[in-house]
């Protein structure tokens, strides 16, 4: 058995843990720069803001409907998860945490417990702990304790959060309730095409022959065939390193000027060597893109990539910054408003397991370097020892004008008790 346990509105609730008078008021969260609306509350959901919703058009309607709009608090969402799922991993040696808010348990051996009691503990002890309410589904797969999951938020007040999906008669109930688009791994593009051909609900699916999923969705429909008739064969991810990091930014604004963009460029590249150390990797591939902006349609547009070859495996900031710099140089055109970069590294292979080059070999004091300056940066902050190819003053900043309070990762935003 699976249980999947799922924080209700995250974003949102953890808010609300620190500014109760928030709990039952329409609450929604901006995205980076205070873009667009990534996460909304069910107050919120109700009274019709969509996601995606952008800022500066909805302004008018929030105040109006007296929506509460935060900026994201990415570092006070990451703790929060970071408690949730320390509570979680006492609940079973097999865990798989799928996301920021999302948890996986696999529940081999609990043959004997009552899951419906053990599904509703982890839900008072992690409200107990962190104040966050969750949802937990139980189920024989991962696709259906996702699809348990579902309902336990759908039906809060009948299951107390809690719904099991155990018996034949309880898959089938629930394969013909739940819509194609909300099964997990459907997603919007396939539910069209399954709607086409009157494919409505989950029961549709599973009734459709091996062969035409197969032929039309691949061996991943196949698998979630499966799944959702209760035959498990999708078991716990483990954590793997990522086969490409990425740096790209948008810049505050419009320019044209080429040491500005050229300083952008080198310090995403020295971004991308810091994440390569991080998870021990070094990387073959640089690729590096310059853009106007898209959506302004009056101004002349232009956007270029180029990949290239390292010489020698790195994920020494001196390196991947010398190369991004001449990529750059040779894609750089005058007479455009810049508007963004990024620099996404690949080819990626363990640092312990280089290949040596028997002609051209890296600079034998950089990773010497490297640790010194990685160093130095998690003593006195982020970003304090830079390359002189990098502005010494600047810092990329996000707006985040309704930005809260971090609260549990920052000593000057600790809560005041009078």
């Amino acid at each position: 058995m699976f249980a999947l346990i799922d924080c209700n509105n995250f974003y949102a609730s953890c808010h609300r843990v620190f500014e109760p008078k928030l709990i039952n008021q329409p609450i929604v969260v901006l995205s980076n720069n205070d873009g667009c609306v990534i996460s909304r509350s069910s107050e919120a959901k109700i009274i019709g803001v969509p996601m995606g919703a952008p800022a500066h058009k909805f302004q008018a309607f929030f105040e109006k409907n007296k929506v509460h709009v935060f900026s994201s608090n990415y570092q006070l969402y990451a703790d929060m998860s970071n408690r949730v799922m320390n509570i979680l991993s006492n609940y079973s040696p097999n865990q798989e945490i799928y996301s920021v808010d999302e948890c996986f348990l696999k529940l081999d051996g609990f043959e004997r417990y009552d899951l419906l009691k053990y599904g509703e503990e982890i839900r008072s002890r992690v409200y107990q702990f962190t104040k966050l309410p969750v949802c937990v589904g139980i189920a024989p797969s991962k696709a259906l304790a996702k699809l348990a999951n579902h309902i336990a938020k759908k039906f809060p007040k009948h299951h107390n959060g809690v719904y099991i999906i155990k018996t034949e008669e309880q898959i089938h109930k629930a394969l013909k309730w739940v819509d194609i688009e909300d099964i997990w791994g459907i997603g919007r593009r396939f539910s069209r095409r399954l709607r086409m051909i009157g494919v409505n609900k989950a029961i549709d699916f599973v009734n459709l022959a091996d062969d035409y999923i197969r032929k039309e969705f691949s061996v991943v429909g196949l698998r979630l065939k499966k799944e959702l008739l209760g035959k498990s064969v999708l078991d716990l991810d483990t954590i793997s390193p990522k086969k490409s990091i990425a740096t790209t930014r948008s810049f505050e604004k419009y320019t044209n000027d080429f040491e500005y963009v050229k300083e952008r460029v080198s310090t995403f590249a020295v971004s991308c060597a810091e994440k390569l150390r991080k998870q021990n990797s070094s990387c073959n591939l640089l690729t590096l893109f310059i853009q106007t902006n898209n959506f302004d349609k009056d101004k002349p547009q232009y956007f270029r990539s180029i990949s290239v070859n390292l010489p020698y495996q790195s994920n020494s900031s001196i390196t991947l910054s010398k190369f991004a710099i001449k990529a750059f140089e040779q894609i750089y055109k005058e007479g455009y408003q810049y508007k963004k970069a990024g620099i996404i590294v690949s080819g990626l292979v363990s640092s312990d397991q280089k290949q040596l080059s028997l002609f051209e070999e890296e600079n034998i004091r950089h990773p010497n370097l490297m640790k010194a300056m990685d160093g130095l940066n998690k003593k006195f902050g982020a970003a304090k020892v830079k390359l002189a190819s990098q502005d010494l003053e600047r810092t990329w900043k996000m707006r985040q004008e309704r930005l809260s309070p971090c609260y549990t990762t920052k000593w000057k935003d600790l809560l005041i008790v009078y």
